[in-house]
């Protein structure tokens, strides 16, 4: 044991002087009340103050006092010898590059023991950092000064994730030496090396020696700094590449076993790689394979229990493969993938793309490269014009045909985002513009996009949307039929495309989905793209700005105040833009829309520092040497403690200060009386929506759409109630009451059939509700809009139907025959009358290949809800004209068909049909 303060240990002579004082020095006299009732009882009081204090409370306080002499002397437990002796100033030199951020704890460990040693030598420190500062500055020598401030400084450095600068390090010797803090004077050098060799290091190692004493501390040859070469990507096969990272060391003499791990946006491990390096083996390359999912996810890659800078690598859009979004109705997908164009999309680009399935408005916020638009109706309003802006900063927009599009009812033009007009209907096998066959395809032209691709002879075309001629046709053709009808046209818009395949994704038009023709020229549309674009919330054509940084140590961090943008046209560490305090390492751009900087392309091959002539050479290890000063004064402090509480006892005071049982009662009142009024307090709460949708989900419920009309709503809810009542005595169907809906704030997934009463007041929806109904239309919901205005047709209300729809992706509708299922679900009806008879009910013109056949939307006016109305008794509101109580059952007949026809779909649809079928076997 050592004493780094010995001449404090000269107090304990002090001792004994203290004993006779502490000796001779009664205790304060006990305090007693005066016994006034009890005074004849005791005239004559023995004395039972001592005299003196007791022997155990005087051993008590000497032991406080020689402990906190002995805590003041600063006691050490195996010292650390390893400082030379002497008075000359401390010179500590830190190589605080990218390299050092790897055992950074220990170095600062280092650090303090030597600031420590100069603390009790009492000798000046100077500081020198070899790296350039996160703020740009340049190396200096700071100091000298003593070890408090020493230390402060020591404590706030930080490795930079950039390379040392020796050569400045140099500079700022040579300036210290001339007018600075080393002019004329010796000092002792402390160098903490990163273990690379710039070139630098003989001649920094002499400019020391010439100072003093040199010792070099390092971490040694087989723990020194790993970095992380940028990975060039093997892009061949179906799983998304292999990525070959290399690693490299400066030196090794033994082997080294390493991993690399590629890490996700929240830190998770998505795959791993090992290598062992071999012994004088300096770069290794890692074979990193993962699927395409898990590729595109990864963000980093790091080397496994390394820190540092040196050991992250960070991964943009150049290591992923592009996305392509399939623009879908709503996030539950379509429950026939067979029958789905998506399904045929995702076969085809998933091996070569990664494949995202969303809202038009979900798939750009996430950014896509490409947008696959299979046959959609009408766009909404706000859906167009992201597009129009999306496409003219790069993107690509790819629709195809179908039923929807060939019945298009809105003006053609470029507002609707298609590359040429189309005529009205479809061309198909059996129409008026008809082939007495299939059409096959024709070669591509060279300047289209798909030039060199092989026409397979077997590929046939049978239904199309046919384009308007005019005289910039030839240039947007695309591909084409043998008989030079389009069949992909495009053309450019601003820095994006757009593409029109005339055909559908699907089998149902053509069979080009199901050849290797199709997944050629998917690619060459994927091909277009060229990356991101940066249109709505990107950087297009502009400078990237600093997103997050890498610090010394391998963290993302909040960019610094000089930290400058990179410039564009896609420059990065391989174009030349060097790593430093302007361009550190990190995302650059905005948002999603990033570009990595990484340190690799900036660091030389590693070369290790070469032996050094007349310096001394140590390691960071940790020393023995433990302080035991807390250990004494802490326990100096507890005997203060205990002599304070024995004090307060022998003096009779501590009874009388510890009193508080009164105030605990009362507390303990006033807590009780607390809890009382919190389990006294009325639990009834107001219904949330979380209870409103617990209701719905519960029992089946008929719902309506608010309509603001209180007379109408009350009407509606009145009739399904009826209807309801109708369902619950005749059917299996049990049927809780009525629901209104409000398609702005509910959530309508709940209802399969949704009854909307359009009203002449009634507001259109937002673009969010209509972008919740096609949601709803697309996941196998029904709507059934009745105009009520059968019996006098009113313009009116024609006119505010049409606002009500627009923008819903309503396929195009025909009047529903004696043939359509809608009259067989349960009881057989030729028509369907309401409150009043003779008017069309209308649905979706061709049977679907989804939702089971049935269709999304029914319009028809004949008010069923005002046949349906009852009263509280049971008894019908409305007459009904001109059938009566008839007209009433028949009325209760379809909406019973209706609800059948949500709730089942068309399992009757070969009953229907049987006549077909019947005809088409023979008999």
């Amino acid at each position: 044991m050592a004493f780094a303060s010995p001449l404090v240990l000269w107090a304990l002579v002090l001792l004994p002087g203290l004993w006779w004082l502490l000796r001779l020095t009664p205790p304060a006299p006990k305090r007693v009340t005066f016994p006034a009732l009890r005074l004849l009882l005791g005239l004559t009081a023995k004395e039972e103050t001592p005299a003196r204090t007791p022997w155990w409370l005087l051993v008590l306080r000497l032991a406080l006092c020689a402990l906190l002499i002995i805590g003041l002397a600063r006691p050490l437990l195996h010292p650390d010898a390893t400082s030379a002796a002497g008075t000359a100033p401390l010179l500590l030199v830190v190589d605080t590059g990218w390299a050092a951020g790897r055992d950074w704890p220990e170095r600062q460990q280092a650090l303090d023991r030597l600031v420590t040693q100069a603390e009790r030598q009492d000798r000046p420190v100077l500081l020198l950092a070899t790296a350039a500062g996160a703020g740009g500055e340049a190396p200096q020598v700071q100091g000298p000064m003593n070890a408090t401030a020493a230390r402060r400084l020591v404590q706030a450095l930080a490795p930079q994730p950039w390379p040392t600068d020796r050569a400045a390090a140099l500079g700022a010797l040579d300036i210290a030496q001339k007018s600075g803090p080393l002019a004329g004077s010796a000092a002792d050098s402390y160098w903490l090396a990163d273990g690379l060799n710039d070139g630098s290091v003989a001649t920094l190692a002499g400019r020391l020696r010439a100072l003093g004493r040199v010792t070099v501390m390092t971490a040694g040859a087989d723990h020194g700094p790993l970095l992380l070469r940028t990975p060039n990507s093997n892009a061949s096969g179906s799983d998304g590449g292999t990525l070959m990272v290399p690693v490299e060391r400066a030196e090794g003499a033994q082997a080294q076993p390493i991993a690399v791990e590629a890490l996700g946006e929240d830190g998770r491990a998505l795959g791993r790689a090992d290598g062992i390096f071999a012994p004088g083996q300096r770069q290794l390359t890692l074979p990193l394979t993962l699927p395409g999912e898990l590729r595109n996810a990864a963000v980093r890659l790091h080397l496994e229990d390394r820190a540092g800078v040196g050991a992250s690598l960070l991964l943009d859009d150049r290591w992923r493969r592009r996305p392509v979004g399939l623009a879908t109705a709503g996030p539950g997908g379509d429950n026939q993938p067979l029958l789905s164009s998506l399904y045929y999309l995702d076969r085809a680009l998933a091996p070569y793309a990664e494949v995202r399935r969303g809202t038009i408005s979900a798939l750009l916020d996430g950014g896509v490269s490409i947008l696959v638009l299979p046959d959609s109706g009408a766009l909404s309003d706000s859906d167009t014009s992201r597009l129009a802006r999306w496409i003219d900063q790069g993107g690509v927009l790819v629709r195809f045909g179908g039923t929807r599009l060939a019945h298009e009812s809105e003006p053609i033009g470029a507002e609707t985002l298609l590359p040429v007009r189309l005529r009205g209907g479809d061309r198909s096998l059996g129409g008026a513009l008809s082939w007495t066959t299939p059409a096959h395809l024709a070669p591509f032209d060279d300047k289209s996009p798909f030039a060199g691709l092989a026409v397979p002879p077997d590929v046939t075309v049978s239904r199309q949307v046919l384009a308007e001629p005019g005289p910039d046709m030839g240039d947007k053709v695309w591909a084409r039929l043998e008989d030079g009808t389009p069949l992909v046209t495009g053309e450019r818009r601003g820095k994006g495309w757009l593409a029109l395949v005339h055909t559908s994704a699907d089998p149902a038009w053509s069979n080009l989905a199901l050849s290797g023709l199709y997944v050629d020229m998917l690619r060459r549309l994927v091909a277009l793209s060229d990356g991101l674009p940066g249109g709505i919330g990107g950087n297009a054509g502009g400078a990237l700005p600093p997103l997050s940084l890498l610090d010394g140590q391998g963290r993302l961090v909040a960019p610094s105040a000089v930290a400058q943008p990179l410039e564009p046209e896609g420059k990065d560490e391989a174009a030349g833009t060097p790593v430093g305090p302007l361009h550190p390492p990190g995302y650059y751009g905005v948002g999603d829309r990033r570009r990595a900087l990484n340190l690799a392309g900036s660091v030389a091959p590693l070369v290790p520092m070469e032996p050094l002539a007349g310096v001394a050479y140590q390691g960071f290890g940790g020393t023995r040497e433990t302080d035991l000063r807390p250990w004494f004064l802490g326990l100096a402090a507890a005997l203060w403690v205990a002599d304070l509480l024995l004090s307060l006892l022998v003096r009779g005071l501590l009874p009388t200060s510890l009193r508080p049982k009164a105030r605990w009662r009362r507390g303990a009142a006033a807590a009780a009386l607390a809890l009382a009024t919190v389990l006294a307090a009325p639990r009834g709460h107001a219904a949330t929506p979380d209870d409103e949708i617990v209701k719905a989900t519960t029992a089946n419920w008929l719902a309506y759409v608010e309509t603001g009309d209180r007379a109408a709503d009350a009407t509606t809810k009145a009739g399904l109630l009826g209807l309801g009542e109708q369902l619950n005595r005749r059917t299996a169907v049990e049927v809780a009451g009525a629901m209104s809906v409000n398609v702005e704030k509910d959530d309508l997934a709940l209802f399969p059939l949704l009854y909307w009463v359009v009203t002449p007041g009634q507001a259109a929806p937002s673009d969010a509700a209509v972008a919740k109904l096609n949601q709803y239309l697309h996941a196998g919901g029904m709507i059934l809009f009745d105009t009520r205005d059968q019996g006098a047709p009113d313009a009116g209300i024609q006119a505010r139907l049409r606002d009500l729809t627009h923008g819903l992706d309503i396929p195009p509708l025909a009047p529903v025959g004696p043939e359509h299922v809608l009259g067989r679900t349960f009881f057989l009806m030729q028509d369907f009358p309401g409150r009043q008879a003779g008017g069309q009910v209308w649905a979706e013109a061709s049977e679907g290949r989804v939702n089971d056949g049935v269709s999304p939307v029914l319009v028809g006016g004949n008010d069923w809800a005002g046949a349906w109305a009852i009263d509280g008794q049971g008894r019908p509101l409305n007459a009904v004209v001109p059938g009566g109580e008839r007209q009433r059952e028949m009325a209760y007949r379809f909406g019973i068909n209706l609800v059948m026809y949500a709730l089942t779909g068309n399992y009757k649809a070969d009953q229907v049909h049987v006549p077909a079928i019947l005809e088409r076997l023979g008999q």
